[in-house]
């Protein structure tokens, strides 16, 4: 959306909801081969950092074969678990575009793949991180609800001009999120799991804090877009995300106007600490 509040209309081939022909058959075997490279190190490394719902749901649609998914044949059996299916567009979407997909249990992925010389970081979210990271978990259906009900409350935000605290939300679940197991600490957001380099650091590495998941809290704290996290929260349950994001949000977003954002470094009295981190993988950069 443009700082005036103008949204522009889909790109030249787009239909009027953005989503555009996946074009599978298109696809060289370079390009297949890039997602069997990424699919295989992801895959070996998640058993024991991923959460159960995610490798469930990586199993059950069955997302390595020969290469890059065909959505067609990925949307039937997700459609049939969940409801969901996964719609290609051609990059990133308005806000309205993508709340109204989320909303009507359609996620929007990007179809094309990164290069081979750019496996560990892409700055655009390509069908890996797109359909790697983030389907899995619509196969779940408390996430799949906890998703509908975040596109329904995007609808809602950005009437009341809250749209940089719900993004803040999405951003510490959805892409970046831990769930607390009876086995340990696990992965479930789609920035992690995607991730070889992030894998490692969200659960290992003695820098980040890592949080228990408090709604209002998450909604006040800014977040990283090019480096790694300096701070995680872990959700007790997907059943407790899913109940957070089902109560009325008008009189949080009336309490956040008149809130300060807390640092992202900071700790403060009410939190739960899970791990009180070092920081000092962001201390050290310049």
């Amino acid at each position: 959306m443009s700082a005036d509040g103008f949204t522009p209309g889909p790109p030249p081939g787009a239909r009027p909801d953005w989503t555009i022909d996946q074009g599978w058959d298109a696809y060289s075997q370079a390009e297949h081969d890039v997602w069997i490279t990424l699919y295989e190190r992801q895959a070996a490394m998640l058993p024991n950092r991923a959460c159960n719902p995610f490798l469930k749901g990586l199993e059950a649609l069955d997302l390595h074969r020969a290469g890059i998914p065909d959505f067609a044949r990925v949307n039937a059996e997700l459609q049939r678990l969940t409801g969901w299916t996964v719609v290609a567009v051609p990059g990133l979407v308005p806000d309205e575009v993508f709340f109204d997909h989320l909303a009507n249990r359609r996620f929007p992925a990007g179809q094309f793949i990164r290069k081979r010389d750019e496996l560990d970081y892409l700055q655009e979210p390509d069908i890996f991180h797109d359909v790697f990271g983030h389907v899995p978990m619509l196969t779940d259906p408390v996430f799949a609800d906890y998703m509908a009900a975040y596109g329904r409350g995007g609808q809602r935000a950005m009437q009341l001009g809250q749209l940089h605290n719900l993004a803040r939300l999405y951003w510490y679940t959805v892409e970046f999120g831990l769930l607390q197991t009876p086995a340990g600490v696990r992965i479930y957001g789609a920035g992690i799991v995607s991730s070889r380099a992030e894998s490692l650091f969200a659960l290992d590495d003695p820098s980040p804090n890592r949080l228990g998941f408090a709604l209002e809290r998450v909604m006040r704290t800014p977040y990283r877009i090019d480096d790694f996290q300096q701070v995680y929260f872990i959700v007790p349950s997907l059943q407790a995300l899913l109940d957070a994001t089902l109560q009325e949000f008008a009189p949080i977003y009336a309490r956040l106007a008149k809130a300060q954002d807390i640092g992202i470094e900071a700790i403060l009295p009410s939190d739960e600490i899970i791990t009180r981190g070092t920081q000092a993988y962001a201390k050290a950069k310049p």
